[in-house]
């Protein structure tokens, strides 16, 4: 990757879209990745910043033996009530985008010059990010594959993928927000998904 000013992709896709497979293919490249959900996972595990108002927000039994966010009974909770995923948005929300930006300044000090990203519901809130990203990439697949790779990782029935699936962003939705779009459908191999990162970084100002 040749010598650029700082440029910043805002990388999505829906569950099971290969989106994480994508962001190590731009890490292997030479791209800084910032991964939204790893820091929310890490915000919700035991002893982590989001452990104690989600306690105080939804009672002590949403937290598990281990002291880390019982992940089954907050999407069942979720599901139960209209009102709990904005009560946990708003809790999760502030400490991710405060801890993104921490480690987009430290990719910056570092020498990046490329950033991806890594955000799961961009796509549903576009208008937080445009301002900040240089790009949005989506990658994008059928539902049926999502739900083929989700439930062959383990530990999802189909119907929990499927309503996982029903409360993201459509891909209509996320196309509508793309600058560029990846396609990771049943039929591409990793080196045509790996070509098509290629294209992209190829394709970007300063290459």
């Amino acid at each position: 990757m040749k010598e650029r000013a700082f440029f910043t992709l805002g990388l999505t896709g829906g569950i099971g879209s290969g989106k994480s497979t994508v962001a190590g293919m731009l890490a292997a490249r030479g791209a800084g990745v910032i991964d939204a959900d790893a820091i929310s996972r890490q915000s919700t595990a035991a002893g982590g910043a989001a452990i104690a108002p989600i306690a105080q927000a939804f009672g002590a039994r949403i937290i598990g033996a281990d002291g880390a966010l019982d992940r089954a009974a907050m999407r069942e909770l979720i599901y139960r009530d209209g009102q709990a995923r904005a009560r946990l948005e708003a809790i999760m929300h502030p400490l991710v985008y405060a801890e993104m930006a921490r480690q987009t300044a430290a990719a910056r000090q570092a020498g990046y010059r490329l950033l991806a990203l890594d955000i799961p519901l961009l796509a549903e809130g576009p208008a937080r990010w445009r301002g900040q990203l240089d790009r949005i990439v989506v990658v994008d697949c059928p539902p049926e594959t999502q739900i083929a790779r989700v439930m062959a990782r383990g530990g999802l029935a189909r119907e929990d993928v499927a309503r996982i699936i029903a409360a993201q962003a459509t891909p209509a939705q996320r196309r509508a927000v793309a600058d560029h779009v990846i396609d990771n459908g049943p039929q591409v191999t990793l080196a045509a998904l790996a070509a098509q990162v290629d294209r992209l970084i190829g394709g970007l100002p300063g290459s």
